[in-house]
């Protein structure tokens, strides 16, 4: 009579390893980010005009105001540059070990600085930059909404005689976010991204050339805006730095945006990367330069802190640019959105160990979206926010938390030229990071103490 021997520990444990690594794909092929690898080289180029263009570009003549002609440009410029260098770098290190691929911002912070500091140094910032972009999209859809309503119906009043509520246009907007967030990965908004990068691009065409069309005002002024002090000067100068580094934010979806294009040895995904982040930061600039620049040149220290409202005349195209704007935030919403769905849905199936089912994904995405609203708004300050999320969160991860990653990766030799880039560029962020954040806190308390809440 046969005895059963024991069990093969080797195939017990490779069975067991091959049902972990099932299970494993399972959940990451219902995740957002990695659901679907099949976009392509314009996808990126899409998603990255969509994330970067968009409130931040509003806010620019505002921002040329507190910082001055010398200074504004010279910080335009110097922006684009760094961005797209420490962009670059985010797609090289994408891939950078043979057969792995780093999805999220925080898998290469984990590389980079070990599991669990990695965690806790990105996972914040990034949380911080994706859900304070998505509450200043809620304020700007709202409020554009509200132009748009006040441009065509110019009293501004609903039925009943009353004028219509901010707030009320923040939750119009809002309810398209609620329907659109159930869309489930990257490649599922590649048609909301190529609307809204259309209409980025069609909407500052209208701002700057309304502006000129409107022609220099007759007591303009290019001194520092109204602060009489000295120190209210320098500390709206640090605020304007926030509004210009918000402006540049693509870097917190970068990683995410790649991992959807598909990747063999013999073509990495960073060569169509790359070739979408070049067209897109060519469209960057066809709308960052012409409506700081001329926006500024036109309305001087008056300038409205979003350019669209500094603009009347022709009523029509300011209603038309408003809407256009609409289109394009709840794009961005969505693009900001996806990454921290995907962050919540992991640690929700991962972590807490839920079924990865639809109704989970529709109670959390939900809960978000009321979330981003209630804060909008309750805190409908827009070119402030844009100023204290630029400098507080969005210069860590864009202008030289890349930066720290390359030298700690790679190594540059010391004095070298990558050393000295590298430098520069963190040097520079970690002003942005300081400063910013000071002139903007500053701002909101100003505004705060003459606002009703939910007004």
């Amino acid at each position: 009579m046969e005895t059963q021997g024991p069990p093969d520990k080797k195939y017990g444990n490779s069975h067991y390893i091959e049902e972990k690594l099932a299970k494993q794909k399972e959940i990451d092929d219902w995740l957002p980010i990695t659901a679907s690898r099949k976009a392509k080289w314009w996808y990126s180029a899409f998603h990255n005009v969509t994330a970067m263009v968009g409130a931040g570009v509003l806010s620019l003549p505002y921002a040329m105001s507190e910082l001055g002609w010398g200074p504004g440009v010279a910080v335009l410029v110097l922006s684009w540059v760094i961005t797209l260098y420490t962009l670059w770098q985010m797609v090289e290190m994408h891939e950078m070990i043979p057969g792995r691929r780093f999805d999220r911002y925080h898998e290469l912070g984990q590389y980079t600085f070990g599991e669990k500091l990695g965690l806790y140094i990105v996972i914040p910032q990034q949380l911080v930059v994706e859900v304070g972009a998505d509450i200043v999209y809620m304020v700007t859809g709202g409020k554009s909404l509200q132009k748009f309503h006040d441009t065509v119906h110019p009293d501004g009043k609903n039925l009943d005689g009353k004028k219509l509520k901010t707030t009320y246009f923040i939750m119009i907007f809002a309810s398209v976010q609620f329907v659109l967030s159930h869309l489930p990965d990257f490649n599922s908004i590649f048609s909301v991204s190529l609307t809204a990068a259309v209409m980025s691009l069609s909407y500052s065409t209208i701002a700057w050339g309304a502006s000129i069309e409107n022609g220099v005002q007759p007591d303009v002024k290019y001194s520092y805006r109204t602060s009489s002090t000295t120190a209210g000067k320098v500390l709206d100068f640090f605020s304007a730095m926030g509004n210009v580094a918000f402006a540049y934010a693509g870097h917190n979806v970068v990683l995410e945006i790649q991992a959807t294009i598909p990747s063999t040895p013999e073509k990495p995904s960073k060569g169509p990367m790359w070739r979408g982040v070049i067209v897109a930061y060519i469209v960057v600039a066809l709308c960052y330069f012409p409506v700081a620049l001329i926006g500024y040149w036109v309305f001087g220290n008056e300038v409205n802190d979003n350019i669209l409202m500094s603009l009347n005349e022709p009523r029509w195209l300011i209603a038309l640019a408003n809407m256009f704007v609409v289109i394009h935030v709840i794009g961005s919403y969505q693009v900001y959105a996806m990454p921290v769905f995907d962050m919540i849905e992991t640690a929700l199936v991962k972590k807490l160990r839920f079924k990865p089912t639809g109704t989970l994904r529709f109670v959390a995405r939900n809960v978000y979206v009321a979330f981003t609203m209630f804060v909008a708004i309750t805190f409908p300050f827009f070119g402030e926010l844009l100023s204290f999320f630029g400098g507080f969160a969005f210069a860590p991860t864009t202008y030289f938390l890349p930066c720290i990653m390359w030298l700690a990766i790679y190594k540059p030799r010391k004095f070298s030229l990558s050393w000295w880039s590298n430098w520069v560029c963190i040097i520079v962020g970690l002003l942005l990071m300081i400063l910013s954040p000071i002139g903007g806190l500053r701002q909101i308390i100003i505004k705060a103490n003459n606002y009703t809440f939910y007004s």
